[in-house]
């Protein structure tokens, strides 16, 4: 690594996760992106100006100046400049890039979700294990502001440790996902989706030893769960409720609840087709307080340069941080599956 004090990234999968990564690495004072690999001529080129998703400004024409192109992921791994690869290709790309990155001496950044099989997860853990390369998951939920503030409020134990609460994350259907009900491609609602909230789970809580599930299925995936977890302490009460809604006129909404010994911390979202509401962040303390913490401002790629920058220092420390923690990201699509299974189990 030539600056100790930067790393230098090559990123993979130019859609509209790897744009929005490409302007947190604008932002980063601490990760530099140096390259990036796509099949497509024209995004080769610099035309980014087709991609588009439901948040974050759309793509544009971007200055290639400091930038190697690559056309493929062997070629951007052969660049001795780049020491870690930022994978954001489809979820069923995913293990393969890592593993061939890894194994060629790159550190790795997966998009969520890691994988979308156990076997997939197992082999990325394997991998890294063998090599020493470091493989970090980007999932972004406990970046996000009020997500951010409970989970540094946890880490703090300000307030006692935490002993329960209700996770909320609930979109329409999303058309504009290309196979998004696949189990091999996408993976559906629980592995894409209501994976952000079993990953923050067992940051805050540990990993749950048994779920219940009951929901709606669309094919052979689930569509829409509630699920209850149970952990070790009989003491600590968590559920959730997750998946796909059919009401366009609320494309999504997020919302938690959690229980901390001394204080309950409460926040809600909902964008609907007209608007945006939400009910702010507060911390009610068991003495009767509501306390409004203000949150810094920050717009939609502010969260994701936080995850850059800590993958960044991941990397120059050669330690994961637990927001990007492998084993986390592996046991929410572990949790993920053995929820669905239940629901396919419950209708034999």
């Amino acid at each position: 690594m030539a600056n100790k004090n930067r790393v230098n990234v090559g990123l993979v999968g130019i859609g509209f996760m790897g744009w929005i990564h490409s302007l947190a690495y604008r932002r980063s004072q601490v990760a530099d992106l140096v390259a990036f690999a796509t099949k497509d001529p024209k995004k080769q080129a610099g035309d980014w100006r087709g991609i588009q998703g439901n948040f974050g400004p759309p793509g544009e024409q971007i200055s290639l100046d400091g930038l190697d192109v690559a056309d493929s992921l062997e070629a951007l791994v052969k660049l001795p400049n780049v020491d870690c690869i930022d994978i954001c290709l489809p979820p069923h790309l995913h293990v393969e890039a890592a593993v061939y990155a890894m194994e060629h001496g790159k550190d790795v950044l997966i998009e969520k979700p890691v994988a979308l099989t156990l076997d997939g997860c197992k082999r990325i853990q394997e991998t890294a294990k063998k090599t020493g390369q470091l493989a970090l998951v980007a999932h972004v939920l406990p970046y996000m502001g009020p997500f951010a503030y409970a989970t540094e409020l946890v880490r703090s134990g300000k307030f006692g440790a935490p002993i329960g609460g209700y996770f909320k994350r609930v979109i329409s259907d999303p058309t504009w996902i290309p196979d998004f009900y696949q189990a091999d491609k996408v993976g559906g609602p629980l592995v894409d989706l209501h994976v952000h909230d079993l990953h923050w789970i067992q940051l805050l809580f540990g990993r749950p030893k048994r779920t219940q599930a009951v929901g709606r299925m669309h094919g052979s995936v689930a569509k829409y769960v509630h699920v209850v977890y149970e952990f070790d302490s009989p003491d600590i009460a968590v559920s959730s409720s997750s998946g796909v809604i059919d009401g366009p006129g609320r494309p999504f909404t997020h919302a938690f609840e959690l229980h901390l010994q001394d204080a309950t911390v409460h926040f809600e979202f909902a964008a609907h087709s007209d608007t945006a509401e939400s009910i702010p962040l507060k911390v009610i303390t068991r003495d009767g307080q509501v306390l409004r913490p203000e949150l810094p401002e920050a717009d939609d790629i502010d969260a994701f340069q936080a995850e850059i920058d800590e993958m960044a220092h991941s990397v120059l420390s050669r330690t994961s941080a637990p927001r990007l923690s492998l084993q986390h990201a592996a046991g929410a699509v572990e949790l993920a599956l053995d929820i669905q299974s239940q629901l396919v189990a419950s209708r034999r």
